[in-house]
């Protein structure tokens, strides 16, 4: 488990729920948490709420032992309209607290990422949030909501592999008590698990090359959430606490870095959401 700076803590890896809807995502969730996941990630933009809800109330898993995340969307930013957003997602989601509470981008051209976490900050106080967060941020958004709230962001979820490392960033989290959380930690479609030190790794420790990243992603201190739709997949992705990378492999995975790493053109400072 992973301690946060506002006293709650976040399980060491999550499962993404991205694009699993309907009776297939209810399924996956339940078996994700029935082979051990506790961090279950959606979004009001992955439409799926829904389905991990109906996950959530079958599971035999306590409710207690579950992190539920979810994503305020662009379309939602701003005061009112941030806490409107949040009773429809804990309702389709049939919660009445969310675990971990996140802006999904912060839209700069818009301007009202900082009203929005100004909401979440306040249903934190309310109870009914316990974590607060943001998604995508650089150093200079994550500056700005914490001078106007006092309160800086718990959790930052960005695109981390190891063509895009996000080392200055993961830098500034460090220094600053936020937890790195890695969206596509596996590359997607990029040949990040085709790698020479990825495979190295992983015929050196008899594992697979995606356990290899993941536990790369762990010896970082960054809690990946890959999504798997195969449920051996979803086994093997938390299957990453039996062996250790080498500091020599972990700086060799880092190093394969790139200035056009991002998956696609996904800048914080220009893409956004609604």
């Amino acid at each position: 488990m992973r301690a946060l700076n506002d006293g709650t803590t976040l399980p060491d890896i999550g499962f993404g729920t991205y694009p699993l809807r309907g009776d297939e995502g209810t399924a996956a969730v339940l078996d994700a948490l029935a082979i051990g996941y506790r961090l279950i990630d959606t979004a009001v933009n992955y439409r799926n709420e829904d389905a991990v809800g109906r996950a959530i109330a079958q599971t035999d898993v306590p409710r207690s032992e579950i992190v539920v995340t979810t994503k305020l969307p662009g379309r939602d930013h701003g005061y009112d309209e941030t806490l409107r957003s949040f009773e429809r997602s804990a309702a389709a989601l049939g919660l009445d607290v969310i675990d971990l509470y996140l802006i999904h981008w912060p839209n700069p051209s818009i301007g009202k990422y900082v009203d929005a976490y100004r909401a979440m900050v306040r249903l934190r106080e309310e109870g009914r949030v316990r974590t607060v967060g943001v998604s995508n941020f650089t150093q200079e958004h994550l500056a700005r909501v914490a001078d106007a709230t006092g309160v800086m962001p718990a959790v930052n979820q960005v695109e981390m592999h190891p063509f895009f490392p996000q080392v200055e960033l993961r830098a500034f989290h460090a220094a600053h008590g936020i937890v790195t959380e890695a969206w596509s930690p596996l590359g997607k479609a990029a040949p990040v698990k085709q790698a020479a030190p990825v495979v190295a790794a992983a015929r050196a420790h008899g594992v697979t090359p995606a356990q290899v990243v993941l536990r790369w992603h762990l010896q970082l201190g960054s809690v990946p959430i890959p999504k798997s739709a195969d449920p051996g997949r979803r086994r093997e992705n938390l299957d990453v606490f039996g062996f250790e990378l080498t500091d020599d492999e972990v700086a060799a995975i880092t190093a394969l870095g790139r200035p056009d790493g991002r998956l696609f053109g996904g800048d914080p400072n220009v893409h956004e959401e609604m």
